[in-house]
């Protein structure tokens, strides 16, 4: 039987306690499943209900996420931009990727200007590939 009484300085714990490091990665695990559904959109946005066909495969690489709030507020990236400077990242992306497709993610509450300006820049910009995306029909 050891006596950790007369233990010398030189003496090392070979033992590692496991309970402080379980301990934390049950609270980074926590923290991960409570904030994990959070990040899933970066503006609330209600899209409207339709009756369109399910995806194809497509590879996300090809894809841009333009959010359009109530507000007429453009993200792109979870970036907010201005319709000049949104318009213009696009067609750089457009031009160095000729397969790109822009999913329009738009309030349903919101003007359609916003939605008709973001389509119109895209058509002068040579972007014919868009999708206007909408919440499944129930």
């Amino acid at each position: 039987m050891r006596r950790f009484s007369q233990r010398s300085n030189l003496v090392t714990l070979s033992e590692i306690n496991i309970t402080p490091l379980l301990d934390l990665a049950f609270v980074l695990l926590i923290i991960f499943v409570i904030t994990t559904p959070l990040l899933e959109q970066s503006i609330n946005l209600k899209l409207p209900r339709g009756m369109g066909q399910p995806d194809k495969k497509i590879d996300p690489r090809n894809v841009r996420t333009v959010e359009v709030s109530v507000t007429g507020v453009y993200t792109l990236s979870k970036q907010r931009l201005g319709l000049d400077q949104l318009i213009a990242r696009l067609v750089e992306d457009f031009r160095s990727n000729p397969n790109l497709i822009i999913y329009i993610r738009a309030d349903q509450d919101g003007p359609y200007k916003n939605v008709a300006a973001l389509l119109d820049g895209c058509q002068r910009g040579g972007i014919t590939r868009y999708s206007l995306r909408t919440e499944p029909a129930r």
